[in-house]
């Protein structure tokens, strides 16, 4: 487009509305579409006003120019002296923005020179206010900036057009786009609504904003079930067969869709077709989102049952009334139309000749407060205050200079002002401090079809003041338009599908709680807490040990202390008939060697109960098992050495007497001795004795405080030197059976030792399979009546003897028995 600048062009008169003046104004809006079937019209060939469709709010924001052009020349305080002018264009939405501004840019002789250096040139027009669309802002500013004339759009919203450096002399009077969306995002998210269509134009308006929706709800996690593109009719809403489809596909998408809230991002021309579908396929219960460009449009707000669709919001200019200006809208003026003889094509039109189909919207337009007049109407006071500062005026004349474009640029970057109670100003990127309003459609006499329901701050960036909905939905309930339900309390979400909208909620396991802020995966619980299925928090565990005051504590310590006593009475007695034949057929001395480790064991059942600690860790894994292995050695020595008198003296003499000489019995007792401590040893630099803390697997609430988890493997380890003397033990003394009563202790031996095998065996096992503090009592348990068994079951009958049978414990008694084995072995 810049090639038409290369040479001097011959502009053809271009301008609807003319109105003359001191300085002229340019004007461009969108006052109706090309005759159905045609893409431009010849100005010689006007067609009747019935084969056009009038842009009721395109005539509306016209008027408003018009209106305040008018309203400034009867004030005498902002330009005395000076009259405003204008010169107003229908561009057909897009077909026709070259043109015009090329009338604009030329002189009074229609022609636009060219020159190396604008900066002394005066065009026609000292500003251009308008057009609507940003597609139309682009092409209109790439070439009034070569010029430095000032543009005013009252509509565009397009980020892109903050780029000073593209368009140096742009600037605007509605907030940009990035507002728009968020003041969408916001509701969305006030509402809960996070599963939505979006719908948008196929042009760069519904591309643009669809980007920018997408960006912003990302932010969010609010998910698009999809998204599809409307086809623009071209200046017409004559739509081709294959458009027709694509729309009655969309339509039928939306209807099957689980989503009930639609973002429509498109220009009002993309939509009647559309709607129209919409209401021929009957569904209702849709929430409809509505952009700036269609939110307050009339027209398609009176599309027939449109109510039917289901609850319109809509996004849009915060309402500044303008006094007077509903009277001049529909007021019939003269305007003298300028007629050419030129075969040149042109879109333009009298829409004077039209104003009977305003009016039919006039009660609607001023119902809805004239939203987006405001926006026209403080453009062109804008340049009106820039030409009181430039021009020098005072309260009663202004100097009539030349006004050069861009020094009436500067003083429009520069203007602060207050109109109807707002402050009017531009910031670096040419945006005023305009805020927005979330409106609702209603339908009913009376009624403002545009009702405001919500305030946005665009300077916060916040969605404030929202009031009650009429939501057209059975009983007025809110309408929801989730993917998936909120879970409940302790459930995490598990997506499905690529949404993060769409999941599936599932129960924390036992031992996890949902972190609030992470809803996607249940943490573990401290190591000291536990939770239950579903939960959203932990709670502490209640620390278990094998305490005092359990009943089986107490039966298993009145064991242990009765143990104690009988055994400290056995070694009394043994102490005192040390001389008697019962004492020395038992074992002599080496009786107290038993009796002593069996003293020491028995005390050491405390170490089992209580809280656990290192120390007495340390205790369970050595005292016990030294003494018990001690009375095992010395129960094994002593079954062997009476085998060893009555059955293999005689056969093996001298090996007997080695035995006898020195002092083999002890002799073993210490080396098995030895060989336990070095396998305790082992075990505790294998196994430490730290503590460790499990859980109870049949109630989570209770952690078990208990020594080395490893501590079965050197139990285990420990017995088994036990068990194999234990086994040795039985053997001997059921190789004696056949003895002297006094010296046939095989029963005795063999139920002690038999009890201490099949007890060992079975809490291995149950260590094995269990672990809590059943293993605890249940291991001091077998310790207590393992003890019992020895002290008395090898001890007790010989106590029995010595105290009730006398005459059994002499010298004569003994070698009479000795003499009847003897006899009858012969």
């Amino acid at each position: 487009m810049f090639l038409l600048l290369l040479m001097p062009v011959k502009v053809q008169e271009s301008s609807d509305f003319h109105l003359a003046g001191d300085y002229l104004l340019g004007g461009l809006f969108t006052l109706h579409a090309n005759v159905k079937g045609t893409t431009h019209l010849n100005y010689m060939q006007v067609p009747q006003c019935k084969d056009y469709e009038v842009k009721v709010l395109g005539y509306n924001l016209m008027q408003a120019m018009r209106f305040a052009v008018e309203e400034i020349n009867n004030d005498s305080r902002l330009l005395p002296g000076l009259l405003l002018g204008y010169e107003m264009v229908d561009v057909c939405y897009v077909t026709n923005n070259i043109q015009p501004i090329l009338y604009f840019l030329a002189k009074e002789d229609f022609n636009l020179p060219i020159q190396q250096d604008y900066s002394s040139y005066v065009p026609r027009v000292v500003a251009v206010i308008g057009p609507d669309t940003s597609e139309s802002v682009v092409t209109v500013s790439n070439l009034l900036s070569l010029f430095l004339l000032p543009q005013i759009s009252y509509s565009a919203i397009s980020n892109e057009l903050q780029d000073t450096s593209r368009y140096p002399a742009l600037f605007r009077t509605i907030p940009r786009g990035d507002h728009q969306v968020e003041a969408m995002v916001q509701l969305l998210v006030h509402f809960s609504w996070n599963w939505v269509i979006i719908i948008m134009s196929s042009d760069d308006y519904g591309r643009e904003n669809g980007q920018l929706l997408n960006e912003k709800l990302a932010g969010h996690e609010i998910c698009i079930a999809f998204q599809e593109s409307l086809p623009v009719p071209l200046g017409n809403r004559t739509i081709m067969p294959q458009e027709k489809k694509k729309l009655e596909i969309i339509v039928e998408k939306i209807r099957n869709s689980t989503a009930k809230v639609v973002v429509v991002l498109s220009l009002d021309l993309a939509l009647f077709d559309f709607f129209q579908e919409v209401i021929h396929q009957n569904f209702t219960g849709t929430v409809w989102i509505a952009s700036e460009s269609w939110s307050i449009d009339p027209v398609i707000h009176s599309i027939s049952d449109i109510q039917q669709a289901g609850t319109f919001l809509g996004v849009t200019n915060q309402i500044v009334p303008i006094p007077g200006f509903s009277d001049f809208r529909v007021r019939q003026t003269d305007i003298k139309k300028s007629m050419m003889n030129s075969s040149e094509p042109t879109c333009n039109q009298e829409c004077e000749t039209c104003l009977e189909t305003t009016k039919s919207y006039s009660t609607i337009l001023t119902l809805s407060g004239e939203r987006v007049v405001y926006n026209v109407y403080s453009a062109v006071y804008a340049v009106a205050h820039a030409l009181h500062h430039l021009l020098g005026c005072n309260d009663t004349s202004c100097s009539k200079d030349v006004v050069y474009p861009w020094k009436l640029l500067q003083e429009i970057r520069k203007v602060n002002f207050t109109l109807l109670g707002h402050r009017m100003f531009f910031d670096k990127n040419g945006d005023p401090p305009m805020d927005l309003d979330i409106v609702q459609w209603q339908w009913g006499e009376d009624q403002n079809p545009f009702r405001s329901v919500a305030f946005y701050n665009s300077t916060l960036g916040k969605l404030q003041n929202i009031t009650t909905i009429n939501w057209n939905t059975p009983n007025n309930m809110t309408p929801s338009s989730v993917c998936s339900k909120n879970c409940q309390k302790g459930q995490y979400k598990k997506p499905v599908g690529l949404h993060i909208c769409c999941f599936e909620c599932i129960n924390c396991s036992p031992g996890t709680y949902l972190n609030q802020s992470d809803d996607s995966v249940c943490q573990p619980c401290p190591q000291f807490e536990w939770s239950k299925e579903g939960e959203v928090q932990c709670f502490k565990r209640r620390l278990q040990f094998l305490e005092w005051r359990e009943p089986s504590t107490i039966i298993v310590v009145i064991l242990a202390f009765l143990g104690l006593l009988s055994t400290l009475a056995i070694l009394i007695i043994f102490w005192i008939h040390f001389q008697t034949p019962m004492v020395r057929s038992a074992g002599g001395r080496m009786c107290f060697l038993m009796l002593t480790p069996l003293l020491v064991a028995y005390a050491s059942v405390p170490v089992y109960i209580g809280r656990p600690t290192v120390f007495t860790c340390l205790c369970r894994q050595t005292l016990f098992t030294l003494c018990f292995t001690v009375c095992i050695a010395c129960i094994t020595v002593r079954s062997f050495q009476i085998v060893c008198i009555f059955k293999m003296a005689s056969r093996l003499p001298r090996a007997y007497s080695y035995w006898v000489k020195y002092n083999g019995p002890y002799v073993f007792v210490v080396l098995i001795t030895l060989l336990k401590v070095v396998i305790v040893m082992a075990n505790i630099l294998v196994t430490p004795t730290n503590l460790t803390i499990r859980y109870d697997p049949d109630d989570a609430r209770i952690m078990i405080l208990n020594c080395n988890t490893n501590y079965r493997k050197a139990l285990l380890l420990n017995t088994s030197l036990d068990l194999v003397l234990s086994v040795f033990g039985f053997s001997f003394s059921y190789m004696g059976k056949e003895l002297p009563t006094n010296y046939n202790e095989a029963k005795f031996i063999t139920l002690s030792m038999t009890f201490y095998f099949i007890s060992s065996v079975f809490l291995c096992t149950f260590m094995s399979i269990y672990q809590g503090v059943l293993v605890t009592i249940f291991d001091v348990a077998v310790t207590v009546i393992n003890l019992l068994g020895i002290s008395m079951g090898y001890f007790g009958p010989k106590c029995y003897m010595i105290l009730f049978y006398p005459e059994r414990n002499t010298m004569a008694y003994f070698n009479s028995v000795i003499q009847g084995y003897t006899m009858r072995k012969d």
